[in-house]
């Protein structure tokens, strides 16, 4: 008797491991200037908030073990958007601001985003050496989402 229950003890723990698989994910969010952001909102699946950072710019999420892309969003600086690499648990983010491009032609604006888009990683060292940072290098990849996107399906008609 003490064995059986003993064994529905252990399938009952193990099941409900199965089920609850989440992971923790901590860091900051820094801008291009190397000062903290607050109230950065935090998004997965493009439409979940998941949470915020503190006044600090610092953050501690709860998020499903399936979960690959986080977007940080805020006013006044372009969304930074994420891709999760196994086993990265601390992610540190610098963003972009947003700027204004008055008389210039979209493409253009895309090329200068590109080569500001392209510093990330020098920053990001550089607030790794000014101890704003805790790792040197960061565990996922960040994407560019250029505004301007060319619709080819409206260009033929």
């Amino acid at each position: 008797m003490l064995k059986r229950i003993l064994i529905c003890f252990m399938l009952a723990v193990s099941a409900s491991c199965l089920y609850s698989q989440n992971k923790t994910i901590h860091g900051r969010v820094i801008n291009a200037d190397l000062e903290t952001l607050p109230y950065v909102s935090i998004i997965i699946n493009d439409t979940v908030k998941v949470g915020k950072t503190d006044l600090n710019g610092f953050f501690q999420i709860d998020i499903p073990i399936s979960v690959r892309k986080i977007s940080f969003e805020s006013v006044g600086l372009d969304q930074a958007t994420v891709r999760l690499i196994d086993k990265c648990d601390v992610v540190e983010v610098v963003m972009m601001l947003s700027g204004t491009y008055d008389f210039i032609h979209l493409k253009r604006v895309d090329k200068l985003r590109m080569k500001t888009f392209k510093k990330l990683p020098k920053l990001h060292k550089e607030a790794f050496e000014k101890g704003i940072f805790k790792t040197d290098k960061s565990c996922y990849r960040q994407e560019f989402i250029p505004p301007y996107v060319k619709d080819k399906s409206n260009a033929n008609r």
